[in-house]
């Protein structure tokens, strides 16, 4: 229920809340973020987007067998997430921090996508048909993202808005599929990444 709180109603609301009255094409979430009157905001959002997917990763961990480098993708995702938020972005007068913040920032929104490719990846060559529309969906997050991109030539609020809401909401009913798929599939059919059967 907390997830579905945090999914649907809680980080959407609050992330279109919080680029409110700034073009969505022009600013981003670290220009937004590093106004005096929005850095708390800012914080908050870092806080719950990362709250949220570690409840998702503590969720999935028991359920995927994934190889030890890419059980520990949203670990450093959230790290790096904690990172970018903590780290000011202001260009002119702290250049080397406000590059830092962008890696941190663009490293995290990475990791945390090959993750779900991964999961969902295992769980697609164990039973293709539930899951290739999950792999459809990350291959449009990507297409879409690319053309946010493209359409605004930076990393634009409108391109963090929509990524953040989908990989949000896919990684909800990702994650509500696999525990609907029954206990049997924990105990020892569940490929790894290298094609084995988990033990």
């Amino acid at each position: 229920m907390t997830i579905k709180v945090l999914a649907y109603l809680i980080i959407p609301v609050y992330t279109i809340a919080f680029t409110g009255g700034y073009n969505w094409f022009t600013t981003n979430f670290s220009v937004i973020g590093n106004l005096m009157d929005k850095k708390l905001a800012f914080l908050i959002w870092g806080i719950v987007v990362g709250l949220y997917f570690y409840l998702i990763y503590r969720r999935l961990r028991p359920l995927v067998r994934l190889r030890p480098l890419f059980s520990q993708l949203i670990p450093a995702a959230l790290a790096l997430l904690f990172c970018a938020i903590t780290t000011p972005y202001l260009p002119d007068e702290m250049p080397l921090k406000s590059f830092l913040h962008i890696v941190f920032a663009f490293v995290s929104t990475v990791l945390l996508l090959i993750y779900l490719a991964a999961v969902v990846w295992v769980r697609y060559r164990l039973n293709p048909g539930p899951y290739r529309p999950y792999l459809a969906g990350l291959a449009l997050i990507l297409v879409i993202s690319l053309v946010l991109l493209a359409m605004a030539g930076i990393i634009s609020s409108a391109l963090e808005i929509f990524v953040t809401l989908t990989t949000v909401a896919m990684s909800e009913r990702l994650s509500n599929r696999i525990r609907r798929e029954g206990p049997w599939k924990k105990a020892a059919t569940l490929w790894s990444l290298t094609g084995s059967r988990a033990a």
